[in-house]
């Protein structure tokens, strides 16, 4: 058996190797991508995950920014300077005070005395107000004309047919010229008060409450109480109120006395009373019949014509005392006239304390000049003028 040459092992051995070396750079060429760490993509490719700081909501591309709001100014304004701090000294309490500044309202009615017609036409400076003798400055004034809330106080007491007679028509003629927004009660008295009929603006219904009052129960007339009762009652209803007192004006078992009532007519505010006798026609043919009975008869009846006199100027309103059926459309003519025509004066007194003093008022006339008002008729003849306004008022209590 032959040996090989050395040159033929030679080249062989070496060809096995340059083999094996292609081999293993085949192999290693693609494990060596795989481990190779991925390029960098570049800022400009990748996207901002990051929460913007106004928010907004994320989405497949990344979070979608709201831009922010910027304020009108740069700078805030500047903090509101602290509130002053009060120390009360020691021992005392934190208080409040508050001021009311009171104010009085006059109605005044302007009348020429034959007619009992209104003035009108009058101005501010033609007017001066005195309170306790003290000249007060008038602030607010105007002429007023309105409707009404009245109350009819009708006397029906078995004291004679004449008596109520006279009421019924007195009654009859207020009630006929009643216009469709005033409101009117009524109400009777002879021993007690009884009510015929509540306020109401219904005309007829006011006439048939006094066709329905036929026949009184008691002879006895207690105006005093009725009065009284219906002040109080009126005193619950606000505004300008006023009393239509149908009356002989004698007073015969009343619990309240002549001093009493008065003392509630001046404390009851806003209430004017109007007066009107009944009885006219008798008494003047029984008055001067002589002996102590006549004497008495007459003497009851000028006092309570003086009652029905007083109770009407307290309250700014006027008393009528007719004879005849035929003078009540006049005379409910100025009753309506001094009612729903008038001046209204409002002034703040200058004595500003709430006492609950009675304090008298005195309303004058005056011309340009500040000298009294005359006035004259197209014949230049003087005429003679009224003046109604109440004659005070009672101040109100700091309690109140």
């Amino acid at each position: 058996m032959s040996t090989p040459r050395p040159s033929l092992c030679i080249l062989r051995r070496f060809s096995f190797a340059l083999l094996a070396l292609a081999l293993a750079a085949v192999v290693s060429a693609p494990l060596s991508r795989a481990q190779s760490p991925a390029p960098a993509p570049s800022a400009a490719q990748q996207p901002d995950q990051a929460a913007p700081d106004s928010g907004g909501p994320s989405g497949d591309t990344g979070v979608i920014a709201l831009p922010k709001k910027k304020d009108s100014s740069e700078e805030p304004p500047p903090p509101a300077p602290a509130a002053p701090k009060f120390k009360n000294p020691e021992g005392m309490a934190t208080y409040s005070l508050r001021v009311e500044v009171p104010e009085v309202t006059v109605d005044v009615g302007v009348l020429i005395e034959k007619t009992g017609q209104f003035v009108p036409g009058l101005k501010p400076g033609n007017f001066r107000v005195y309170e306790n003798g003290e000249l007060q400055k008038v602030t607010s004034f105007k002429r007023t004309e309105a409707p009404i809330t009245a109350l009819m106080l009708c006397e029906f007491a078995a004291n004679g047919y004449s008596f109520r007679n006279d009421m019924r028509n007195a009654a009859f003629t207020f009630a006929s010229q009643l216009r469709p927004n005033d409101y009117v009660g009524l109400i009777s008295f002879d021993m007690k008060t009884h009510i015929v009929s509540d306020f109401t603006q219904d005309k007829q219904q006011v006439l048939q409450a006094i066709d329905s009052m036929q026949i009184p129960m008691f002879s006895d007339r207690n105006l005093f109480d009725a009065l009284y009762e219906s002040e109080d009652r009126l005193s619950r209803i606000e505004g300008r109120k006023y009393i239509i007192l149908i009356a002989s004006g004698r007073d015969t078992f009343s619990r309240i006395t002549f001093d009493k009532i008065l003392q509630k007519i001046k404390n009851t505010p806003d209430v004017t009373i109007f007066t009107v006798s009944t009885g006219g026609l008798v008494r003047v043919m029984t008055e001067g019949r002589g002996g102590m009975r006549g004497q008495i008869h007459d003497m009851d009846y000028l006092q309570a014509d003086n009652e029905m006199n007083t109770f009407a100027s307290l309250t700014g309103g006027k008393a009528f005392f007719p004879r005849f059926a035929g003078e009540l459309p006049d005379i409910f003519s100025q009753i309506n006239q001094n009612i729903r025509a008038k001046y209204q004066l409002v002034y703040r007194p200058t004595n500003t304390k709430q006492d609950g003093t009675y304090r008298k008022l005195r309303v004058e006339l005056v011309d340009d000049e500040g000298k009294p008002l005359r006035m004259q008729d197209e014949k230049h003849k003087p005429l003679k003028y009224e003046i109604i306004a109440r004659e005070g008022y009672r101040a109100r209590q700091e309690v109140e």
